[in-house]
């Protein structure tokens, strides 16, 4: 942590409480939609397990009958109009230029979900609600997006969150006494015993009943058409996603050493030269494939490669799914 950044992080941490305190008190105006809205966020910037969580809450909603649209502002896409549909439910609509990376990844993820993407949510809500009926919406990265009234908050954490400080001193966006308004604390974390002592210290200060533990878990690798594929022996891992040690790691767990990394920014849109670069540099590794991720793999351009190209994708599980599942239906069964 930056300390002696620590004052402008006290002010931003104000500046947000007050905020939202605003919005409490009605001062701020919300905008209701005439459908359930579940807010799934993070309180720190990125690489918190909330893209996944959104997977599965949209899943458990659609599989319980409910039809369902995620909402996202579509970080890293170019797109600035009132309402991109990025999948129909049927078919993927939008590439990752103009949607954004994660709106594509998840379209592509949740056959007979509708995502779509606006800077102005309640706006593009109220165009899904007009051209497609009422559903329930999941509402990505929505913590702090206070302007659309929702039925169920959900948080995700990292067990190092709660040790951090509000920008630009930490990476919190809020200060961790913003969790008082959510309504589930999703607690995720790859050391055990820290997740655990976590999970405990926001259980007493919040009630075990606003808290879900959540696990990273592996779910295999596929080609680029998505068709499951054999894992490798030697993978280079190529990365633009904000915490690409999880993915050493889950590798690792694998058994798989890598031969080689090539780790770029968060959202990066990748260029062929790079990936023909990339490739070379995984062959002198003596790599027998390249490894990305599903948020890289929806950016990246057609390059050629003597090496396959795989995704490895991980799922969201949490602890007592069918009390998480029972809360979701409770927000959202009116849809």
């Amino acid at each position: 942590m930056r300390a002696w950044l620590a004052p402008l992080g006290a002010v931003f941490g104000g500046a947000t409480t007050l905020r939202a305190a605003l919005y409490r008190r009605g001062v701020l105006a919300d905008t209701r939609l005439g459908s359930p809205v579940i807010s799934i966020g993070n309180l720190a910037m990125g690489g918190r397990g909330k893209t996944p969580l959104v997977e599965l809450t949209a899943t458990l909603l659609r599989d319980a009958g409910c039809p369902v649209a995620v909402l996202s502002r579509g970080h890293g896409g170019d797109f600035r109009g009132d309402l991109l549909v990025v999948g129909d439910g049927t078919r993927v609509l939008a590439e990752a230029a103009q949607a954004g990376d994660e709106p594509v990844m998840l379209a592509r993820a949740l056959p007979g979900v509708v995502v779509a993407v606006g800077r102005d949510r309640a706006r593009a809500g109220r165009g899904v609600e007009a051209a497609m009926g009422p559903r329930v919406f999941v509402l990505d990265d929505g913590f702090q997006h206070l302007r659309l009234a929702r039925d169920l908050d959900i948080v995700c954490v990292d067990a190092g969150d709660l040790r951090e400080r509000p920008l630009p001193a930490g990476v919190l966006r809020e200060p961790p006494s913003a969790l008082g308004r959510a309504h589930l604390i999703v607690v995720s974390g790859e050391e055990e015993d820290a997740a655990r002592a976590a999970g405990d210290a926001l259980s007493q200060r919040f009630g075990p009943a606003r808290v879900v533990r959540a696990r990273r878990c592996p779910a295999g690798f596929f080609d680029l058409a998505g068709a499951p594929a054999r894992a490798p022996a030697r993978p280079f891992l190529l990365t633009g996603i904000a915490r690409p040690e999880r993915v050493v790691a889950d590798l690792a767990a694998q058994g798989l050493p890598l031969a080689g990394q090539a780790a770029f920014a968060d959202h990066h849109r990748f260029r062929p030269d790079e990936i023909e670069a990339v490739g070379r540099q995984a062959e002198r590794s003596g790599a027998d494939a390249i490894v990305t991720t599903a948020k890289d793999a929806v950016r990246l351009p057609v390059a050629g490669s003597a090496l396959p190209v795989l995704v490895w994708r991980v799922r969201c599980a949490v602890d007592d799914e069918a009390r998480f599942r029972a809360r979701l239906l409770g927000a959202g069964g009116g849809a």
